[in-house]
């Protein structure tokens, strides 16, 4: 994960905001998918940062980094739920979900798996409903 501060060239608002890399921000920048949280204009930069390293073993010494650590462990609590209330069914999560929509396909339990943007965008326009959550893998990033 990486954060940059953004700046609005419409408003001047400063904010900041997550990517999962510096080549996913460059992607969403080239979709214009990229907008200001003030006014919504997609004239944002990206504004130079200095690094901000920290791990288990460093002391966490600002507010934000308590928040991400915060944040993380949530998102690891979830994941374990998920992992034991639910049936991975991989990559055939559209293919599942599509068979219990339209054929009644019964599970005693709910799914989840892997999905494309585009297969996601084709089951939301078919009335299936979905979430996409972000995923920690177990290895510390």
């Amino acid at each position: 994960m990486i954060k940059y501060q953004l700046n609005c060239k419409k408003c001047h608002k400063k904010f900041d905001s997550w990517f999962s890399s510096s080549n996913e921000y460059e992607r969403l920048k080239k979709k214009k998918l990229l907008n200001c949280i003030s006014c919504g204009s997609i004239k944002v930069e990206k504004s130079l940062m200095s690094p901000n390293f920290f791990s288990k073993n460093n002391k966490i010494t600002t507010q934000d980094e308590k928040k991400v650590l915060e944040i993380r462990n949530k998102l690891k609590e979830y994941k374990k739920f998920v992992e034991k209330n639910l049936d991975y069914v991989g990559d055939d999560f559209a293919y599942e979900a599509r068979s219990i929509h339209y054929g009644g396909k019964k599970r005693k339990k709910g799914i989840y798996g892997k999905a494309s943007k585009e297969e996601i965008k084709d089951l939301s326009e078919e009335g299936i409903e979905t979430q996409v959550i972000p995923w920690l893998e177990d290895k510390e990033n």
